[in-house]
């Protein structure tokens, strides 16, 4: 862990963008943060979808009816001042806005910082096969418990306790339902399934996240060809599915090869799954939707 992070404005040593114990965003889990990727390509150094999710920062503390304290225009020239800083290319970065120090929750500051690093937290799917999900125990949040449009640091509980039952079930990844039985989406991912030919996704409605990824998606099948739709989905449409995958912008396109123990297809990623995770390879690498690509100034 070194180098260096945007942190309030200025860019700082890795170890000196510090906050106190008494920050109130560790204690309320108060934030707001955003998963990106800068890749090398033969333009330079670009960032995948960076507006988008950064405005969509600024919405997930709109939700919370908290201002955010920079711009998306001043949050996208820190994100290319930290690569810049670290000489990075491939990198995973992390935009995060939380709670500081005060006696009132409700009066107190918040802190921005744009974090790089070389491995993200999900480096990718398996070379082979998938991954194994299991639907956990743990219901999605409602609506109107807390927003599910809104990525938000402490609302990740919920899916902190999905994917430790899942590990320690002997499996992967976690999927959650919502409390109709409904499938939701997995712990850090959106879902998606394939069956006889057609490419569905449960709607936000059913407690998605709206995925910039999930959303990158939809947009290749549809170029593509390939019908695809949101729909409600429960559980036993991903155990009959013909093929099912997680998406995630850490992750990318995460073939699924068994659900519960019911292994998916015939085990491998479906050639759907192939043909998106290439077409999403080349839209991240320039080979197409240049107008998702900002190259770093």
């Amino acid at each position: 862990m070194s180098g260096k992070i945007w942190f309030d404005g200025e860019l700082k040593a890795w170890e000196d963008a510090t906050v106190h114990v008494s920050t109130l965003g560790l204690h309320y889990g108060i934030g707001f943060f955003e998963g990106i990727r800068s890749h090398a390509t033969d333009r330079g150094t670009v960032v995948f979808r960076l507006t988008d999710h950064l405005e969509r920062l600024r919405r997930s503390a709109a939700i919370y009816g908290v201002p955010a304290p920079y711009s998306v225009e001043e949050l996208r020239q820190a994100t290319f001042d930290v690569i810049k800083a670290n000489g990075f290319d491939n990198c995973y970065l992390r935009p995060i806005m939380f709670l500081g120090q005060g006696a009132d929750p409700l009066r107190a500051p918040f802190h921005t910082a744009v974090i790089a690093f070389q491995h993200g937290p999900l480096v990718g799917a398996p070379p082979t096969g998938g991954v194994k999900a299991k639907i956990s125990s743990f219901h999605r949040f409602t609506a109107n418990s807390l927003p599910p449009a809104a990525k938000a640091t402490g609302q990740y509980l919920n899916a902190m306790l999905a994917q430790t039952e899942a590990r320690a079930a002997g499996c992967d990844e976690a999927l959650l339902l919502n409390k109709d039985g409904y499938v939701a989406d997995g712990w850090a991912h959106n879902v998606f399934v394939v069956r006889r030919g057609e490419l569905l996704t449960p709607p936000t409605t059913s407690g998605a996240l709206p995925g910039i990824t999930r959303e990158s998606v939809l947009t290749l099948a549809a170029e593509r060809g390939i019908t695809a739709r949101e729909t409600e989905l429960v559980r036993t449409d991903l155990y009959l599915a013909d093929e099912v995958f997680l998406t995630g912008t850490a992750a990318g396109i995460v073939p699924v090869s068994a659900v519960d123990g019911r292994p998916i297809g015939g085990g491998d990623r479906g050639d759907v799954t192939a043909t998106l995770i290439k077409d999403l390879h080349d839209a991240v690498h320039s080979a197409s939707h240049k107008d998702w690509l900002e190259p770093v100034e």
